[in-house]
């Protein structure tokens, strides 16, 4: 005799979204993270000298030049303190992204293996839809928030992350090291502009006075300039990418990212998604047509969901909410405002998704 089933029977475990419908949202976790290994840290030793390389040139520049030459004690001391106090300020803020976690979803564990619930916990968990895209993450089976992203390369989901730098520990800038990350470059390429203006102008007096100067120092100046131009036209344009990014409250992963428009877009009407089932809802990218696509990345170029204006996206950023906390984000940058999980969004945004949502069902129904 075959035993009797239970009259009622509870699903505590959460349903597993599709692997093929996660997949196709969630390309950042299809890899699993490889162990760190000891070479990995090499790129960061690197950032380290060539932050210390420049040091012993720029002394006999300024000891040989500003005081032997010109016996100018005052623009001597100046040049050493500006030099030495951006020096300073990029090893603050680099030790800072190098020890800050760069933000974990407190549902998260730390490792990726799935937490036993129990009832009142699996009840409550019914609460999310775990078959939303860019709700669920697969790897570290636990709820990603919105602007959340999982780092094949760490092996977690990092708060609001902007991207992995193997220059800077190999490891995550988001919303509790971005900041400093900011700050960073910033000290980086104004230093870099720095010698190279005083550079220049130390190489140009040697040419044109070759006699009040030894034949080693012109060499010294000639190399710090050329490689503080080098670092600025480098790192310059980095910078100005990421004020832009700043301003307008984007990561670079949103920003080069247009498809993931198609997550925040509204539900698609019955009628639309009876006539035309090979459309998911929302759409997936590798469903779309060429003029579909056209339009999604157009609209990217307008639709800036969590943009508030420049002053509102600067103070959310930077963060500066408590008493002197301006000082923080001038020694070492510091983390972003809030708690990296809720981010208040562009108030019109909801209505440009709504017209996209729109010229996307038109657009199908012409091809």
């Amino acid at each position: 005799m075959s035993r009797d089933r239970p009259l009622l029977e509870f699903d505590l475990a959460p349903s597993i979204p599709p692997p093929s419908y996660a997949a196709a949202h969630d390309e950042e976790e299809e890899k699993d993270a490889p162990p760190r290994r000891w070479y990995h840290l090499l790129p960061t030793c690197v950032t380290v000298l060539f932050l210390l390389a420049p040091q012993p040139s720029w002394l006999i520049v300024l000891t040989r030049y500003h005081l032997g030459v010109l016996h100018d004690r005052r623009g001597f001391l100046q040049h050493l303190c500006i030099t030495y106090a951006l020096t300073l300020l990029a090893f603050s803020s680099l030790i800072t992204i190098i020890t800050r976690d760069p933000g974990r979803p407190s549902a998260q564990k730390t490792n990726s293996e799935p937490e036993e619930m129990n009832l009142t916990q699996a009840l409550l968990a019914n609460d999310l839809d775990y078959n939303t895209p860019g709700k669920w993450c697969r790897k570290c089976w636990a709820p990603k928030p919105e602007r959340t992203h999982h780092c094949s390369h760490c092996g977690r989901c990092v708060l609001k992350m902007d991207h992995h730098c193997m220059w800077l520990g190999y490891k995550c800038l988001g919303h509790r090291n971005y900041t400093s990350f900011l700050h960073f470059i910033t000290c980086i390429t104004l230093l870099s502009l720095y010698f190279a203006c005083v550079s220049v102008s130390a190489t140009y007096y040697a040419f044109t006075n070759p006699l009040t100067i030894d034949e080693i120092t012109p060499l010294h100046e000639m190399s710090l300039g050329l490689a503080g131009i080098v670092f600025t036209m480098v790192l310059g344009p980095f910078v100005i990418y990421h004020i832009f990014l700043v301003s307008t409250n984007q990561t670079t992963i949103e920003h080069l990212s247009p498809f993931f428009l198609l997550r925040q877009l509204p539900p698609l009407s019955p009628q639309h998604a009876a006539d035309h089932p090979h459309l998911s809802d929302p759409p997936l990218e590798h469903e779309l047509s060429y003029s579909q696509r056209r339009l999604v990345r157009d609209a990217h170029g307008y639709i800036k969901i969590y943009n508030l204006g420049w002053r509102k996206n600067w103070a959310q950023v930077l963060g500066c909410d408590k008493p002197y906390g301006w000082i923080n984000r001038i020694l070492f940058g510091g983390g972003g405002a809030g708690d990296g999980v809720n981010f208040p969004r562009n108030p019109q945004a909801d209505e440009l998704l709504v017209r996209l949502a729109t010229e996307l069902v038109d657009a199908d129904k012409v091809s």
